[in-house]
C-alpha cells in the first residue's frame, strides 16, 4: 500500500458530517419518493422496511466508497486521500 499523509482532523470531521448528511437527505428522499413516503412540505418520513433499507444504504456509502471507490464525494472535495489495497 502507498503511504499517504493523514489530513488535519477538521478536514475529516466536516467531510464525514457532510457525507452523513448527503447519504441521509439524498438516499432518503428517494427512498421516500420510491415508497411514497413524501410529506407535503417536500420532506420524507420513513418507518419500518424503509427506515431499515435507509440505514444500510447509508453503511454502504461509506464502505463502498472509502474500501473501494478511493474516497467519499466529500472526501475527494476536501482532497482527503485514502490508501487502497493492490
Amino acid at each position: 500500500m502507498e503511504q499517504v499523509v493523514r489530513a488535519a482532523v477538521w478536514k475529516r470531521g466536516i467531510a464525514v458530517a457532510l457525507d452523513f448528511f448527503t447519504a441521509f437527505l439524498g438516499l432518503g428522499y428517494v427512498i421516500g419518493k420510491v415508497t411514497g413516503n413524501i410529506t407535503p412540505t417536500g420532506g420524507f418520513t420513513l418507518s419500518g422496511g424503509p427506515a431499515l433499507l435507509l440505514f444500510g444504504l447509508v453503511a454502504a456509502y461509506f464502505i463502498i466508497g472509502r474500501k473501494f471507490a478511493g474516497g467519499t464525494p466529500w472526501d475527494r472535495v476536501f482532497g482527503i486521500k485514502r490508501p487502497q489495497p493492490k
